[in-house]
């Protein structure tokens, strides 16, 4: 336990006045709302809600307020939020085929059923910043009406299903099935072996950096062996279905907008296994592409290192295959708090440092007679 140096308190008290007082800066310039930050930041809300594990726009929009901007921070206090909620039950699993896609690509198929839908995307825009009014080419403005956008769309993973082309079809699109309420990294620590159901979830709320770097690796030879592909990235807004133990039949209580992504890599015939096509799956709150794609990339590779160690391999041969070192290290309240706790006082385990050091400096000096 650490305990505040005599005449702390007086100082914290200052501290927590200047942030307040620097949190909403120049008194002349209009005060930032909540609304405007659900409205105009809505990827950072994204992250927030992602990170924090709680799907609540305007939970998410104070935390990034409080915050200032520090995302990190504010998915720390949406966590601290989360902790006071009562869980009143489980809801259906989600549909992800039954959503509302605004976007959704393949790097495998040009044809797909369903067409491609580019959405709102930054992967086609300039990398410059706006000096002026928003480009608008093709008259359409923010308040022109969306066209319609279709219910439902077939996986495009299906299309591989029917080849026979994915040898795991089932347990390579979903969740162990029987197990989604079981555990719960949110009520319990993460334990190792860790299954399936908490990797994923482990790797939906751990820190976007943290997983884009470590997917990375793996595609500079620090772990998978080819080349992956992008099987399907789909963003939209699903339902989300609940039964009432008091009325026993089930209710739509909300719509949630996700990120899904499937990504494709050649599997050969070796450790007993069909040559055909491996896959990694993302599931994620809002529009995180970056995220649904590293988690997929990630849940991939953890998914090699469970079937190397049953044929008695090499369990990890890169960081990104080992389980304990990604999911351990990939929370951003977990590191965050860690490092962030060498600003807290440490004088007496700095003084036993110097005693050490010290001592073993006398130890080492030359005793009198001696030549050196």
């Amino acid at each position: 336990m650490y305990v505040a140096v005599k005449g702390g308190e007086k100082a914290v008290k200052h501290s927590q006045r200047l942030v307040t007082k620097k949190r909403r800066g120049d008194t002349r310039v209009p005060e930032i709302s909540p609304d405007q930050i659900k409205h105009q930041l809505g990827l950072g809300l994204d992250r927030v809600m992602a990170e924090g594990s709680l799907y609540d726009e305007t939970a998410a929009a104070k935390a990034i307020q409080q915050a200032q901007g520090d995302l990190t921070e504010a998915v720390f206090l949406v966590r601290a939020f989360r902790t006071t909620l009562k869980r009143f039950g489980t809801s259906r699993p989600v549909d992800t085929t039954e959503m509302t896609a605004f976007r959704r690509v393949s790097g495998i198929y040009k044809d797909i059923p369903g067409g491609q839908i580019l959405g709102p995307t930054y992967d086609y825009t300039h990398r410059l910043i706006e000096t002026g009014p928003a480009p608008d080419e093709n008259g359409t403005g923010p308040d022109q009406p969306m066209p319609s956008l279709p219910d439902k769309l077939p996986r495009v993973m299906d299309l591989l299903i029917k080849q026979g082309l994915i040898s795991d079809a089932p347990s390579a699109l979903s969740p162990e099935p029987g197990r989604e309420t079981e555990e719960d990294l949110t009520r319990q620590p993460l334990t190792f072996p860790v299954s399936r159901t908490l990797r994923l979830q482990a790797l939906a709320r751990g820190d976007e950096g943290f997983l884009l770097g470590s997917a990375y690796s793996l595609q500079r030879g620090f772990g998978l062996d080819r080349h992956p592909f992008l099987g399907e990235l789909k963003v939209g807004v699903a339902t989300v279905c609940f039964t009432p133990p008091e009325l026993g039949f089930e209710i739509r209580i909300g719509r949630i907008r996700l990120t899904e992504c499937v990504m494709v890599s050649r599997q050969d015939d070796a450790h007993g296994r069909a040559a055909g096509f491996d896959t990694g799956y993302g599931l994620v709150f809002g529009q995180n592409e970056r995220k649904a794609m590293s988690m997929s990339l990630l849940d991939r590779s953890l998914s090699d290192t469970d079937k190397n160690a049953d044929a008695d391999t090499d369990k990890a041969a890169y960081p990104a295959q080992d389980p304990e070192f990604i999911l351990s290290h990939c929370d951003s309240v977990e590191s965050s708090g860690f490092v962030q706790h060498l600003k807290l006082p440490h004088y007496v385990d700095f003084q036993s440092e110097l005693v050490f050091i010290r001592s073993r400096g006398n130890d080492q000096a030359p005793t009198k007679g001696e030549d050196g």
